[in-house]
């Protein structure tokens, strides 16, 4: 089994890249599955229901999420459906909208898609979370008896020792354990010692020259001058795309991880 992930889509730029590259690439790899962070799709918050359409239109097949996943509140629905591929992460205390992890049926069998988010965000640092080690365990415990053909682990976090170290923990668990949130793609795409496939971050899918999605005029008087400025989305300019392809043994383990960086 192939399996690509995608890195965080941020905004129209991101959808329209997605669009340009994904059906070609989705025929050239031979992919069977495709998964993408779908927390900064609808302008930079969350993701809309059309939006989600559109993707899936463009051959998206399931969707993880990040902090920012509940900022387009008419996705609650989908998220609390087993059915719409399409989860929140798993660590949020008890009572909070939608499923941390859920089912892909593909036509090589069932894939686990799990969502976890690190316990340091930025802004959100301070709010109550699940410890996500704990949480993995219990997600992996109660379906370790449902035939799977992958198990595939995004971990959306602010820490590099953090995503490493739950790769290393998940190590021999999980088909791969795959970051993101930086928006800006790690080098140490590899096969762990217990061949799961893992990367610190895979990047993201947007304008290139910007600030992780954002235009520098809108950051800039931020960081030089302490003003409080609104992020305002780069849509010119070259685009990116940032992916990860993860091939599968019929057993679920990693034999090869590829980064997938390309430009327009």
């Amino acid at each position: 089994m192939k399996i690509l992930y995608v890195g965080d889509i941020m905004g129209e730029t991101g959808i329209e890249v997605v669009e340009k590259l994904l059906p070609a690439l989705r025929a050239e790899k031979a992919v069977d599955v495709v998964i993408a962070q779908a927390e900064n799709v609808t302008a930079g918050r969350g993701i809309s229901l059309a939006d989600l359409a559109r993707l899936q239109a463009a051959g998206v097949d399931a969707f993880t999420g990040g902090n920012h996943i509940f900022d387009a509140k008419e996705i609650y629905p989908a998220l609390n459906d087993p059915a719409v591929p399409i989860t929140r992460p798993a660590n949020y205390p008890a009572g909070t909208p939608g499923l941390g992890h859920k089912y892909l049926e593909t036509t090589k069998g069932k894939v686990l898609i799990i969502s976890l988010l690190g316990q340091i965000v930025g802004k959100q640092a301070s709010q109550p979370l699940d410890n996500p080690l704990k949480v993995v365990d219990a997600i992996l415990a109660a379906e370790a008896e449902t035939p799977k053909a992958a198990t595939i682990v995004n971990f959306h976090g602010d820490f590099s020792s953090e995503k490493v170290i739950i790769g290393h923990y998940l190590d021999g668990r999980a088909t791969a354990v795959i970051g993101d949130h930086w928006h800006i793609p790690t080098a140490d795409a590899r096969l762990l010692p217990k061949k799961t496939a893992h990367i610190t971050d895979v990047g993201m899918c947007g304008a290139l020259d910007s600030s992780l999605g954002v235009t520098f005029a809108s950051v800039i008087p931020r960081w030089r001058d302490g003003l409080q400025t609104r992020n305002i989305l780069e849509t010119s300019g070259q685009r990116q795309f940032n992916a990860v392809l993860v091939t599968a043994t019929e057993q679920g383990v990693a034999s090869t991880i590829e980064q997938i960086q390309r430009t327009i």
